[in-house]
């Protein structure tokens, strides 16, 4: 066994004084250093004790709050309406339903009617010309400005119902026209109406299937069936420009083309009808008398303008948008003339 080491007491450290536990001045540090000399510093006040905490921040004097200024009630302006039409009503907060532009002008009394105007009417006019032009030279090249034709038919439609975008219809519709043209092409001109009647029909049962496969609201999917079918309906009926004599095409596109331009003339609506027709029947005879047609022209230009005057008019209901007035209202009278092409060019022929 080792010899035990006599218990030694705690010794503290030498920066202590060597007093007792009692002495509250135990185990207080002594500085060994220089020291600051508090004579000569200047006295520190107690903070603030609205800024006490972990950390001490100086205290700063408030400034005073300044004075509001009263700003005078500016009454907000009222809407302004477009141009050509009344007023609105006050906007509202409330969980309302949208009365829409149209809604809003039969409740007022004033008509729902914005008419394309001069500049649809010249791009009418001008796809009128290359019809006109292109039946002369060939079927294919009439075929150009037909496919162009049906597209702006297709897309116009939708839009002109509301429905943007709605590609899967526009291109189905499209599509639609474009068999409709093969199978004309293909079985020739004197198969024509049972090329487009037969493709039509297909078309709708194709547009019945895809609807029913929809999972939208029944409401929503009856309104989308109804346009696809009218927009298959009207581009398939189109391809009449190729099924009809060379020389009615040539006629009929040309006096629908002078008839949009007159429509689109600012005069009264009763007056500019009367002016549209005449000027669609003297472009009858005009252009008759180049080809085999004759004077019987007029009749074949005035029976096309009145077709376009309708599709004109479908065209401009229910305040259409400025992209319906570039596609349905350049496209819509050439297509709905399509069938008066092709019945009276044969009646005629």
């Amino acid at each position: 066994m080792t010899d035990q080491q006599p218990y030694q007491p705690y010794q503290p450290y030498q920066g202590y004084d060597q007093q007792g536990y009692d002495d509250p001045q135990a185990y207080t540090q002594q500085w060994q250093g220089q020291t600051w000399e508090t004579s000569v510093q200047p006295p520190v006040t107690a903070p603030d004790p609205a800024y006490q905490g972990e950390w001490q921040q100086p205290a700063y004097p408030q400034q005073p709050a300044p004075a509001p200024v009263p700003v005078p009630a500016v009454e907000p302006p009222a809407p302004q309406p477009p141009a050509g039409q009344a007023g609105y009503g006050p906007a509202t907060v409330a969980g309302n339903a949208r009365v829409t532009d149209a809604q809003r002008a039969r409740l007022e009394g004033r008509s729902p009617i914005i008419e394309p105007g001069m500049q649809p009417a010249a791009l009418t006019a001008l796809l009128g010309l290359l019809l006109s032009g292109t039946a002369a030279v060939g079927s294919y090249a009439l075929l150009v400005p037909l496919v162009v034709l049906q597209a702006v038919t297709a897309a116009g439609w939708f839009r002109l119902n509301g429905m943007w975008p709605a590609r899967q219809g526009i291109a189905l519709a499209f599509l639609g026209a474009l068999v409709s043209d093969t199978v004309l092409l293909v079985a020739g001109r004197t198969q024509a109406p049972a090329a487009i009647l037969g493709s039509l029909g297909v078309w709708v049962l194709l547009c019945l299937v895809l609807q029913l496969r929809s999972h939208a609201e029944p409401d929503e999917r009856m309104y989308g069936l109804m346009a696809t079918v009218a927009a298959s309906a009207l581009a398939i009926v189109a391809t009449g420009y190729l099924g009809a004599d060379p020389d009615a095409v040539t006629v009929g596109a040309a006096a629908v083309a002078v008839a949009v331009l007159a429509r689109a003339l600012p005069l009264p609506t009763p007056a500019s009808v009367v002016v549209s027709l005449l000027a669609a029947a003297g472009a009858g005879i005009a252009v008759g008398e180049m080809t085999d047609v004759g004077t019987e022209g007029a009749l074949l230009g005035a029976g096309a303008a009145v077709c376009a005057l309708i599709g004109h008019r479908a065209a401009s209901y229910d305040y259409p948008s400025r992209f319906v007035h570039f596609t349905a209202g350049v496209a819509l009278p050439l297509a709905a003339a399509a069938p008066a092409v092709y019945m009276l060019g044969r009646a005629l022929g």
